[in-house]
């Protein structure tokens, strides 16, 4: 079968080509309807989607920022009877776990201040205790991105 003739390798007498870049990891991405059961089903997807020998630590802690990431995303970025859909990323990079989650709405999350005996409201505070890092940004066509990194070693 006749092909194309490829050119002619170049190379210089002692030097070893480049090194190839290293693959990066490919974060782990799931798309959950807006609905108070995603939330269970986006912590099982994190927890599955940790590697083997993940330390417990940062399990908890990822598992629980998934959690009120989520309920925040349900209960504050959609609206009750659209068909709408959560996005929630995980993955590995620059010593820290980074997680995403995303929703269509458009107010943004702002930290409250309850009181003891409000049964609500703690839930960006949980995030800011847990996370290394914490921000919101706005997405190109619709809604909003909550993204926090949690230290892979200590906190």
């Amino acid at each position: 079968m006749p092909g194309f003739p490829l050119p002619p390798m170049r190379s210089t007498p002692g030097l070893l080509p480049p090194p190839a870049p290293a693959v990066p990891v490919v974060p782990a991405h799931w798309s959950l309807p807006a609905d108070p059961v995603s939330v269970g089903r986006a912590r099982h997807a994190v927890s599955q989607g940790l590697p083997d020998g993940c330390p417990p630590r940062l399990a908890a802690d990822l598992t629980l920022l998934t959690s009120e990431l989520v309920t925040n995303a349900v209960r504050h970025g959609t609206r009750p009877g659209e068909d709408e859909v959560i996005e929630l990323i995980l993955w590995p990079t620059d010593g820290h776990y980074w997680l995403a989650v995303s929703d269509p709405g458009t107010r943004m999350p702002v930290p409250a201040a309850p009181g003891p005996e409000d049964c609500g409201g703690r839930g960006l505070l949980l995030v800011d205790a847990l996370s290394a890092v914490w921000a919101v940004v706005p997405r190109r066509t619709r809604g909003k991105t909550v993204v926090a990194g949690v230290p892979l070693h200590g906190s």
